[in-house]
């Protein structure tokens, strides 16, 4: 009878990881997802190439736009204030952009625009954010061929280097609760809900074990 249980309860997670995992590869068409990529505006910087050179460069150049642009952003109240400090600054940030890379002894080209971009399954802290289409500020450094550099721009998520892993999970869902309803938080916060579900069978297979 165990047995059974445990089989079941294993079948059980793995449908859960399985639903879980279908809904945010492919959760691009859903309306939910639509909805909370009308409330955001992500910052994306590609790199000229994967060399080490170009992608340090990249860094310094994220870092100079941020340091410039998050006090400008972090007073805005909507998606549109930001969207308008975005256009504002744009012949700015592309001269700031350009001063680096010239300090660096590069003649890249840059290259910026605000449009919408597809992006893939992004985690930031203990959000998610689905595939799909998002507006986005983009820079993009020479040939724009190696890896980029993300984070979001409105709310002004930009604080922290998503890289290195140094995400305030208290502030982030702070910031995300101003502009999204508490369902569309709730479905983008990978630390709970059917996260929470998973793990509890998991634990209850766990028990029946022993």
């Amino acid at each position: 009878m165990k047995r059974i249980l445990v089989f079941m309860l294993s079948i059980i997670v793995i449908f859960f990881i399985a639903f879980n995992f279908f809904n945010l590869v492919y959760g691009s068409t859903s309306s939910e997802q639509k909805n909370i990529s009308n409330k955001i505006i992500r910052f994306h910087v590609l790199a000229n190439s994967d060399s080490i050179e170009d992608q340090s460069l990249k860094l310094k150049v994220k870092d100079e736009i941020i340091k410039y642009m998050m006090p400008k952003l972090d007073k805005s109240n909507s998606i549109d204030e930001s969207r308008k400090i975005l256009k504002e600054n744009d012949k700015e940030i592309k001269k700031i952009a350009e001063n680096i890379i010239n300090k660096n002894g590069y003649k890249y080209s840059v290259n910026t625009y605000l449009g919408q971009e597809q992006f893939p399954i992004k985690t930031y802290g203990n959000i998610t954010l689905p595939q799909g289409q998002y507006e986005a500020y983009k820079i993009i450094i020479g040939n724009g061929q190696g890896q980029n550099w993300w984070c979001v721009m409105f709310p002004p998520l930009c604080f922290v280097d998503v890289t290195k892993g140094e995400v305030s999970t208290k502030e982030t869902e702070q910031k995300m609760k101003k502009v999204l309803k508490e369902e569309e938080l709730r479905s983008i916060n990978n630390s709970k809900n059917s996260y929470e579900i998973k793990f509890k069978v998991v634990e209850e297979i766990n028990k029946l074990k022993k």
